[in-house]
C-alpha cells in the first residue's frame, strides 16, 4: 500500500494564497499542482498534491481552519503506488509508519456512510440470519461461518463506538435504530417462514429441540462470548480505524451476532423459550462486548492521535524551516 494519499481541493479565489502557502511550505507534501480559476463550483481554483499518509489528519486540520471544508471540497483518494523517489524520501521522513496513520475524516465517513439505512443492508442481514437458521437446523458450523461472514452488522456497531468517541450523538442514534431496525427485521421475518416450515413439515421440530453438539454453543453463551466479543470488538475497530479490510474478514468470522438472531428466529417460530433466551442472551454479550471494546479503542486511538497531532505539528515547523532555507539558498 502506498504511503502517500492524493489531495484534490476546490478552494474559493479569496482562499487560494492560504492554501497554496499550506501546500507548498512542508516537506511532507509534493507533486503540488494548482489551476487558477478551474473550479466553477464553487468559483475558485483547483490544488491536487501528494501528502505523507502520517500527515494527512494534520493537513486536512489546517485546511478546515482556513475553510476549505465548509466554502470549498476536499477529496482524498489512495493511489495504487507512488514509485518515484520524492515519495520515499516523505515517507521516510514523516514521523511515525504510514499502516498506523489514523484519518479520523475518512473513519468518521465511513460510519456515516455505515448508518445509511439501504435496502441491501436488510437484505444481507435477512440472508444471514437465514442461513443461521440453516446452520442450527442442519448442526452445521460451516453454514455458521458462513452466516457470520455475510452479516453486514459490525460496520454499525463500529459506527456507534466512532459515533461515542467522537462525540456524534446523532450518528450513534442513527446506527442503534439501523442496528436495531435490522435485527428486528431478519428475526421476524425468519420465524415467519420458519413457522411455515413446521407446519408444512417442510422442517422437523426435533432437528431444532434435539441434541446439536457443534452450533449448540450459539443459544448457550458462557464467559468465552463475552471474552471473544471483546477482542473482536477492539480488533474490528483497529482495523477499520487503519484501513486493514483484511482483518476486518477475521472479525466478522469471530462474533455470533448473526447465528444468535438466527436462533432467537427460530425459537419464537418453535415458542422454544429456552433456545430464545439463551440467543438473545448471546446476541446481548455480543452487542455489549463489542461496543464496550470497540468504544475503548477509539479513545485510545483518539488520546494517541493528541500526541500525534503535536508531533506532526513540529515535523511542519521543521520541514518549513528547511524549505525556507532552501528557497533563500536558490535566491542567494
Amino acid at each position: 500500500m502506498s504511503g502517500l494519499l492524493h489531495l484534490r481541493l476546490t478552494v474559493p479565489t479569496e482562499l487560494g494564497d492560504d492554501v497554496r502557502d499550506l501546500l507548498t511550505d512542508n516537506g511532507g507534501i509534493c507533486n503540488v499542482t494548482y489551476v487558477r480559476g478551474a473550479s466553477l463550483e464553487p468559483v475558485g481554483d483547483v490544488f491536487e498534491a501528494d501528502v505523507a499518509r502520517e500527515l494527512v489528519g494534520s493537513v486536512v486540520g489546517q485546511l478546515r481552519q482556513i475553510g476549505v471544508a465548509t466554502r470549498g471540497g476536499i477529496v482524498l483518494t489512495r493511489p495504487a503506488a507512488t514509485p518515484f523517489d520524492q515519495a520515499a524520501r516523505i515517507e521516510h521522513d514523516a514521523p511515525g509508519e504510514a499502516d498506523d496513520a489514523v484519518i479520523w475524516d475518512v473513519v468518521l465517513d465511513q460510519a456515516e456512510s455505515a448508518a445509511t439505512p439501504t435496502v441491501s443492508y436488510y437484505l444481507f442481514l435477512l440472508l444471514a440470519t437465514l442461513l443461521a437458521g440453516v446452520a442450527i437446523i442442519t448442526d452445521s458450523p460451516v453454514l455458521v461461518v458462513g452466516a457470520m461472514v455475510v452479516g453486514p452488522e459490525f460496520m454499525l456497531i463500529a459506527a456507534i463506538c466512532t459515533g461515542l468517541g467522537l462525540g456524534h450523538l446523532q450518528l450513534v442514534r442513527r446506527s442503534l435504530v439501523l442496528l436495531v431496525s435490522g435485527f428486528v427485521f431478519a428475526i421476524l421475518t425468519t420465524a415467519a417462514l420458519a413457522w411455515l416450515g413446521l407446519r408444512t413439515g417442510f422442517i422437523d421440530t426435533l432437528s431444532i429441540t434435539g441434541p446439536r453438539p457443534l452450533t449448540g454453543f450459539i443459544w448457550k453463551p458462557d464467559q468465552w462470548s463475552f471474552v471473544v466479543a471483546l477482542l473482536a470488538g477492539a480488533a474490528g475497530v483497529l482495523a477499520m480505524a487503519t484501513d486493514k479490510s483484511n482483518a476486518m474478514v477475521g472479525v466478522f468470522i469471530s462474533v455470533t451476532t448473526v447465528p444468535a438472531a438466527g436462533g432467537m428466529a427460530l425459537g419464537l417460530a418453535l415458542w422454544d423459550v429456552d433456545e430464545f433466551v439463551g440467543s438473545a442472551a448471546q446476541l446481548g454479550l455480543n452487542f455489549g462486548g463489542l461496543i464496550a471494546s470497540g468504544l475503548l479503542t477509539v479513545l485510545s486511538l483518539r488520546a494517541g492521535w493528541a500526541y500525534a497531532e503535536s508531533r506532526d505539528a513540529a515535523f511542519f515547523h521543521r520541514a518549513r524551516s528547511r524549505m525556507v532555507e532552501r528557497r533563500a539558498h536558490v535566491h542567494d
